[in-house]
């Protein structure tokens, strides 16, 4: 799978449609539950990816999340998104892979940042540099910060939703976001003063 991208805002998506999805393959259809794959394999690999930093780990992550969801689609309550459920359990089987292994990966930045929309050469570089110096950030920070990093900012997820997927309360998240952004800001500023020659 690809590594992934800032974008599919998963958190926006219309949900009705996962009820029934999850309705039908609740009364026996598999094909329901193949049309939730398809829909959310990318944002699920995405959530293992940005905890573990590795795009074979993020795979292996994937395919058990999805099991698993099989499995116990019985507790999935309807009150709440699909995806917060799903999201919640890609979050937690990333850590426990994390935790169980004690090791810290390589940085990986080698990305293939997407092509801005500008007919603009200089303007698309810039961009993609700019894609590039964030996601080279991002990759630094702890697994929580780069956890509520991605779900607020690049899946468009609510405090409440957050909160849901990361089983902690609303001020803690806010708080981790809070210092997430700050090591964010050092991070790019560091990498901006190195961009231009700067020590």
């Amino acid at each position: 799978m690809n590594k992934p991208t800032f974008s599919d805002a998963a958190c926006t998506w219309d949900t009705d449609e996962d009820k029934l999805l999850v309705q039908r393959f609740q009364k026996g259809d598999a094909q329901a539950f193949t049309e939730l794959v398809v829909r959310y394999q990318k944002p699920v690999f995405q959530a293992a990816f940005w905890v573990l930093r590795n795009g074979e780990d993020a795979s292996d992550i994937a395919q058990n999340v999805f099991l698993k969801a099989a499995q116990h689609i019985d507790d999935y309550d309807p009150r709440y998104k699909f995806f917060s459920w799903i999201y919640r359990i890609a979050i937690n089987e990333a850590l426990n892979m994390q935790r169980q292994r004690h090791r810290e990966e390589a940085l990986d930045e080698d990305f293939d940042a997407p092509a801005p929309d500008s007919a603009n050469p200089q303007w698309q570089l810039d961009a993609a540099q700019r894609e590039r110096a964030l996601r080279g950030a991002v990759m630094k920070l702890s697994a929580d910060h780069r956890a509520v990093i991605t779900l607020r900012h690049f899946q468009e997820c609510s405090y409440q939703e957050m909160a849901q997927m990361l089983d902690v309360d609303e001020g803690t998240v806010k708080s981790r976001l809070f210092e997430a952004r700050q090591r964010l800001r050092t991070l790019l500023a560091t990498l901006e003063d190195k961009h231009h020659g700067r020590h």
